[in-house]
């Protein structure tokens, strides 16, 4: 069997990694392709080497640019890799980017099996491009991998049957495995330097809170209410948007973070703020509270015992959210081992 995988965002090569290993140990054969959206060092090549990926089978070299240009230069680009030898026995994609929705448009066309890992994730706010990426993502899939039970009775709710799986989370496997080796690195400045506990750690890269001046403005203002440092490693989009938005003296910027030291930095912090979905699911099974810099989410699992807390961009909503604490324990993390069971799901088509 021979499987294409499209990844091109930091959270796809995460995930990526596990199943890279469970593929391989189904006798799997995977080529690797880069669609190039994620192109600084510090956004990719970091990640592979830290991840042991190997480096990508091929990079489409994308780059940046409106989802409409992402999207259709992936596809162009994809097709042509496609069509120069024979046609793979399935096509994977992974979450919500630009390059999943060109990687199922070009899957359909050709008429290659679909296969999506994160199924059926919905926020209900169509105005997010990504919910728009993940509805259609999952109308074309052949086989869909759904991290939750409530994934599958979203899909369920659509007519969306056929196919489904629940497969569990392959985050999950990402996040223990590479816990514990990033406990065996350095420590990180900004822990050694503040404490354990002592800071928040705060990420805001989603189109929705960069694009829109108030709503950065709103959240940077939110973060400078906070009462300790307010690490912020600065994803490039976001720094592209700064011009004109006070920068609060309690944050401290820097440059994006691979993802072991990303682990580290979350896991020693007081609480994270955040507008990435990846990140809300890794700071509760790393124990550490969340608040989420949207109105909405679609890891409504997370909100359980108050472990998340929606937000949006309004600064007191924000400080008012930091400054709780979960009601309850930490909700289950669920059973890992998802990577295996797509591969073994997989093998056995």
């Amino acid at each position: 069997m021979h499987i294409v995988t499209v990844v091109g965002a930091r959270p796809q090569f995460v995930k990526a990694a596990p199943l890279r290993r469970a593929l391989m140990d189904a006798g799997i054969r995977e080529t690797l392709v880069h669609t190039g959206q994620h192109y600084d060092p510090e956004m990719s090549a970091v990640f592979f080497e830290e991840l042991g990926l190997p480096d990508p089978d091929a990079n489409l070299g994308t780059g940046s640019g409106t989802h409409a240009v992402q999207t259709g230069e992936t596809m162009m680009r994809l097709e042509a890799l496609l069509m120069q030898g024979p046609l793979p026995d399935g096509l994977m994609v992974y979450g919500d980017t630009n390059g999943t929705l060109a990687g199922a448009l070009v899957a359909a066309k050709l008429g290659i099996p679909l296969i999506h890992v994160e199924a059926g994730l919905r926020s209900f706010n169509r105005r997010m491009p990504e919910e728009i990426n993940r509805i259609v993502t999952d109308r074309l899939a052949s086989v869909l991998c759904c991290p939750t039970e409530t994934s599958v009775r979203n899909l369920a709710a659509e007519g969306i049957v056929e196919g489904v799986h629940l497969t569990g989370d392959v985050m999950l496997d990402a996040t223990r495995f590479f816990a514990e080796a990033a406990g065996r690195r350095a420590p990180l400045a900004s822990v050694t330097t503040h404490g354990p506990g002592a800071y928040y750690a705060a990420t805001v890269h989603r189109a929705g809170n960069t694009d829109d001046p108030e709503r950065l403005a709103g959240i940077f203002e939110g973060l400078g209410r906070l009462d300790a440092p307010v690490v912020v490693p600065l994803h490039p989009r976001t720094q592209a948007r700064l011009s004109g938005i006070a920068v609060p003296e309690n944050l401290e910027i820097t440059d994006p973070l691979s993802y072991l030291r990303m682990l580290t930095l979350v896991r020693s912090a007081r609480a994270v703020l955040t507008d990435s979905g990846g990140l809300q699911k890794e700071s509760l099974w790393l124990g550490v509270p969340c608040i989420t810099l949207r109105e909405e989410t679609e890891w409504v699992e997370t909100l359980e015992g108050g472990w998340n807390r929606l937000a949006g961009a309004d600064p007191a909503r924000i400080a008012e959210a930091a400054g709780m604490r979960p009601e309850t324990p930490a909700p289950e993390a669920g059973e890992p081992g998802a990577a295996a069971r797509i591969a073994a799901l997989l093998s056995n088509r």
